[in-house]
């Protein structure tokens, strides 16, 4: 008994906490000439060492738990340690009773300057600044956390969000690009303080009925599975209203568009006047994509 007590103990402590990413980064330098090409490489596993292996929460998160995502960077431009390049965020969860993963997050910006030597340290450090490479990977990580996180309970990712806040609040004096109030209204500034305001609620509250009470059920209660997602996205409207166009919005169907029109294309029917209105409403770019969605 003292043994199989022991044996728990240790068990306990070895995942009392554990990395939360399961990440794959890849550093693509195709637009670099010129240059040794081990430093990407280098580059590369540092930052995929960076973003698995360090503890981005106090949750304990199993293996089977860990959160699949990707950051793809591409280096438009290195000269002295010094980069210019964009990062492709995206990550996705498992749907419930099904070999089916969703989209969570696709995010696209273009703005990651970094200084890097090879093979220095990357640390996260939730109380400084020490370098845009490491503020830039660690905002996207708690990012992606606390979207997984909303998609399991209501406003569940605030914590993380306030993460991702206080990286932002470090990195503002700086002035490095992507941080600034002042600039383009599609920033990371913009994006975590859109995800704490009241006003982008409605997002929230999307990706929980969207994922937990739609996705999850999908298998049990197809037609139920639907109402509830449909319930999610016409609940947008609201925030559409006072902030058309938002960046939330469009980070929303730019990872869930393709996957509406396969919802809503098959399986038992459901009235979807309101919804195909709703949805060229919120996202008028993919009218094209909406006009498949069969009636």
């Amino acid at each position: 008994m003292r043994k199989f007590l022991l044996i728990s103990l240790v068990f306990l402590g070895l995942t009392a906490k554990g990395q939360e990413l399961n990440c794959t980064v890849t550093v693509n330098y195709d637009k670099v000439t010129n240059a040794n090409t081990q430093i990407f490489k280098s580059l590369q596993q540092s930052l995929t060492d960076f973003v698995n292996k360090t503890v981005w929460t106090e949750k304990a998160y199993k293996n089977n738990e860990k959160i699949n995502c990707s950051m793809f960077i591409n280096i438009d431009s290195y000269n002295s340690n010094q980069f210019e390049a964009s990062i492709q965020v995206q990550s996705s969860r498992p749907i419930y009773n099904s070999t089916y993963s969703s989209t969570l997050l696709n995010i696209n910006d273009k703005d990651l300057n970094f200084s890097y030597v090879e093979f220095e340290n990357l640390v996260y450090n939730p109380n400084s600044f020490d370098s845009n490479l490491v503020a830039v990977i660690a905002f996207y990580s708690q990012v992606i956390i606390g979207i997984d996180a909303e998609s399991f309970s209501p406003e569940g990712g605030s914590p993380y969000f306030q993460a991702a806040q206080d990286i932002v609040s470090l990195a503002m004096p700086t002035g490095a690009k992507g941080w600034q109030q002042t600039e383009k209204k599609q920033n990371r500034y913009y994006l975590i303080n859109d995800l704490l305001s009241p006003t982008f609620k409605p997002y929230r509250d999307a990706i929980f009925a969207y994922h937990f009470n739609g996705l999850d059920v999908m298998e049990k209660d197809p037609k139920t599975a639907k109402e509830e997602i449909k319930k999610g996205i016409t609940g947008m409207l609201e925030m559409n209203s006072s902030r058309p166009n938002a960046y939330l919005t469009r980070i929303f169907f730019d990872a869930k568009g393709d996957e509406i029109v396969s919802i809503f294309s098959g399986g038992p029917a459901i009235t979807l006047t309101d919804l195909t209105d709703a949805l060229n409403r919120l996202s008028p770019t993919n009218s094209s994509k909406w006009s498949k969605i069969k009636l």
